[in-house]
């Protein structure tokens, strides 16, 4: 039984583990372009945006996934004009996506299984998010934290040895 002391703010944890989802981490905002701009458009759109990758689509569509990477191989290894070269041609596909409700350790399994780092979130055909490995390796720190208050601010000694222990 839990009891309410009025003034007092309680955190109910229900019993069992406790699991992240993509959707906990994931990026909302999610940059994307046509599947017909050039790369030299493309490149522009993740330069003025400081990002890594551009989800390509068609008529709206989540259709590839343009990365980095794509660039390096396809346009400066292989020589391409970036200003003639369309983003369909370049980019990485099929597309792998996740859906907003999976664990984050399948996620990160999936990443590693497949040797990307980049997962649009997608639900019924919507593309709701991006995660990508550094989201998920920079959520580690945001969970000790959220330990380390916790500890402070509530926990009974049993509880804060452990944390200090254990939480650096």
């Amino acid at each position: 039984m839990l009891a309410y002391t009025p003034g007092r703010k309680i955190f109910d944890v229900s019993c069992g583990s406790v699991s992240l989802k993509v959707e906990d981490v994931m990026v909302k905002e999610v940059i994307t372009v046509d599947e017909k701009s050039t790369v030299k458009e493309a490149a522009d759109i993740m330069n003025k945006f400081e990002i890594g990758c551009l989800i390509v689509t068609k008529k709206g569509k989540a259709l590839g996934i343009l990365t980095e990477r794509d660039l390096l191989k396809r346009i400066v290894g292989e020589v391409r004009d970036p200003l003639k070269t369309r983003v369909v041609n370049v980019m990485s596909k099929p597309l792998i996506v996740v859906e907003p409700d999976m664990e984050m350790e399948e996620a990160a399994k999936l990443m590693f299984k497949l040797k990307i780092k980049k997962l649009p979130v997608v639900q019924d055909g919507q593309l709701l998010g991006l995660v990508t490995l550094t989201d998920l390796a920079r959520f580690q720190p945001q969970m000790i934290r959220i330990l380390k208050r916790l500890s402070a601010q509530m926990a009974p000694r049993r509880m804060k040895k452990v944390v200090d222990y254990y939480v650096v």
